[in-house]
């Protein structure tokens, strides 16, 4: 995460909605060269156009339009649409602390106190250690679980949110860390037939892909950061992009005459309400 005002909204038991992606399926196997899974074909059919639609603060039936919705792992994939599921892989989620300190502990990245480090954007959310290969093997055991329920759901692709988590960790954690547990994030949703997701982290240029194995990006606010090339360099126009009503500085048809922005860029209010709501937005290019 970059030290800026980011979204994500706090999950909890209800379901929230995951950026669905049209057309992300199939899966596949590691190869023996060691290099990471691929997820051939559904790489090949991920969409590269389409109206995509985040609704992390609350599922409601998609606009008009709509054909990607992305919803959290605790919800239901829209129906219809090319569904993309929400797991905070780096970080814990505020309601399952508790279950990560009591039955996980060693996951948990401690200070040199042994207290639980957190993200200080969002300290109800504990870093998950990817220092050691033990811990990766827990954390990933762990999201096992996660992942396979996404894909019992139906949903057709996966996105990992905080790989930046190293970014935080006060120097605790590592870039080559955090892609280890990725890659074996990665593998896992390919084994479940799940196209899997990039979340943010430009300052990865193409090694994200390369490395890991990702087959697309969810960005937040590439327009506004001037971030955007960094994606698509590695991904193509395989990326959606959410910016936020409260800090774009531009019109929203500028935004969409804007070369440079990726094909699926839509417009939400930072804290993702639905349509009931006052402060709801939704516009998309």
């Amino acid at each position: 995460m970059r030290e800026r005002v980011r979204v994500r909204a706090v999950l909890t038991s209800a379901a929230m909605v995951v950026v669905a992606v049209v057309g992300l399926t199939g899966c596949a196997a590691g190869s023996a060269s060691g290099e990471p899974s691929r997820a051939a074909s559904s790489y090949a059919n991920l969409p590269t156009s389409g109206i995509p639609d985040y609704q992390l603060g609350g599922g409601y039936t998609p606009p008009a339009g709509v054909t990607i919705v992305e919803r959290d792992s605790t919800d239901r994939p829209a129906a219809g649409k090319y569904s993309i599921c929400y797991v905070n892989g780096f970080q814990t989620q505020p309601g399952d602390a508790d279950t990560w300190l009591d039955d996980h502990p060693s996951a948990v990245l401690r200070d040199d106190d042994g207290k639980p480090v957190s993200d200080p954007g969002w300290p109800d959310e504990m870093l998950l250690d990817t220092s050691s290969a033990a811990a990766r093997s827990t954390i990933t055991s762990v999201l096992t679980k996660t992942i396979a329920t996404c894909a019992d759901r139906g949903f057709d692709a996966v996105e990992f949110d905080n790989l930046d988590s190293w970014t935080r960790s006060h120097g605790a954690l590592t870039r080559a860390g955090n892609l280890a547990l990725a890659r074996a994030l990665v593998d896992v949703g390919h084994e479940h037939g799940l196209a899997v997701g990039q979340k943010n982290t430009p300052q990865l240029g193409a090694s994200g892909r390369k490395s890991t194995g990702f087959d697309f990006v969810v960005a937040e606010e590439c327009v506004q950061y001037q971030e955007c090339a960094s994606y698509t360099k590695a991904y193509g126009r395989h990326v959606i992009d959410i910016e936020y009503s409260d800090t774009t500085e531009r019109s929203w048809a500028s935004v969409c005459a804007d070369d440079d922005r990726p094909a699926m860029t839509i417009l939400r209010d930072r804290d993702l309400v639905t349509p009931s709501h006052a402060d709801y937005v939704f516009e998309h290019c």
